[in-house]
């Protein structure tokens, strides 16, 4: 497999017909300022060392050499490698509301785009952690197993919405059940849970659920989302309506959050809209016993721009050589 290490570089790729129309355009005016001087087959036995088809073979080997230029400006690379390497640092599990309710505007642009950005700040300042990304609403399921490549949890991240889970509702629980069963085998002491949710939950037994990831060495934080004075929540160019078409206001649950957190051994933190509350949940998590993980990356790719560089500067070579006068030695004289 062949990956370009500066991509950007191949836009370039696209001067090359537009030198070709730019010749043959020069060529063409060329020859109508030559018809005003007097006949044109005259003209050119008046130059017999001028030559028309050295011009264009010289802009084919010119092209050719801007080419491989351009391929090795761009930096292929082939070859990758499996390296295993050792980190230390704790496993993260994030779970992620994505039920109706966090479409409610209490927050800029809503609540899910808001925890969405957090993540991804997050992220930046992580170091040798691993982390993995559930998601939930009336159901549960791990969107991102758990991993040290924040460029893929960045990736994953940005294709949550909240029809990435077709059940509504808001199963806190199931979601703490998810990310228990998601923790790697390598990981014993340094295993935490952070819940980003609103609260309303109407499925499950989120405090007993917490209380049993506690048992088992995991902590639970919740981090809540939203107002206690509570937000209608947008829906298809209006407001989301029950069924007797009264509008449905969403209201944060501090109440339930806090008691999650404390049966699962972490902390709670209301979100806000500066410091949305992971910065005080990751610096806490820190804090823990780091562990050593095994992690195995692709790497040590084998540069190959060399060798495009060096067939460019051949042909650059050879383009001057051919010069634009015409040979006057021919291959068969007759004497």
């Amino acid at each position: 497999m062949i990956i370009f290490a500066h991509p950007q570089y191949l836009l370039l790729l696209l001067l090359i017909p537009f030198g070709f129309v730019g010749l043959a355009l020069w060529m063409g005016a060329r020859r109508r300022r030559l018809r005003k001087l007097g006949d044109e087959t005259l003209v050119n036995e008046l130059m017999p060392s001028w030559s028309r088809s050295k011009r264009w073979v010289r802009a084919v080997v010119y092209s050719l050499a801007f080419f491989f230029f351009v391929i090795g400006l761009s930096r292929p690379q082939i070859g990758a490698k499996l390296k295993e390497f050792k980190v230390k640092g704790a496993e993260i599990m994030i779970a992620l509301d994505v039920s109706n309710s966090m479409l409610a505007q209490d927050y800029s642009p809503n609540r899910l785009e808001r925890a969405k950005l957090a993540i991804s700040r997050i992220t930046d300042r992580l170091q040798g952690d691993r982390v993995g990304l559930i998601i939930f609403a009336g159901s549960s399921f791990v969107q991102l197993p758990i991993t040290t490549d924040y460029v893929s949890a960045k990736m994953f991240l940005g294709n949550i919405s909240t029809e990435s889970i077709p059940i509504q509702g808001t199963a806190i629980g199931d979601a703490i059940n998810t990310a228990v069963k998601s923790f790697s085998a390598q990981s014993e002491n340094s295993r935490a849970i952070i819940v980003i949710t609103d609260g309303e939950n109407h499925e499950d037994d989120a405090v007993a659920a917490a209380a049993q990831a506690a048992e088992s060495g995991v902590k639970v934080y919740t981090i809540g989302v939203g107002s206690a004075d509570g937000q209608p929540i947008p829906m298809e160019g209006g407001l989301l309506r029950d069924k007797e078409g009264n509008i449905v206001v969403t209201k944060l649950d501090e109440e339930t959050l806090k008691e999650i957190a404390q049966a699962g051994g972490g902390a709670y933190v209301h979100a806000g809209n500066d410091e949305f509350g992971l910065g005080p949940i990751i610096s806490e998590i820190k804090k823990m016993q780091e562990e050593e993980y095994n992690s195995v990356v692709f790497e040590e790719y084998d540069e190959q721009f060399m060798y495009f560089l060096g067939i460019a500067l051949a042909l650059f070579t050879i383009e001057i050589l051919i010069g634009e006068r015409r040979s006057r030695r021919r291959l068969f004289d007759k004497r």
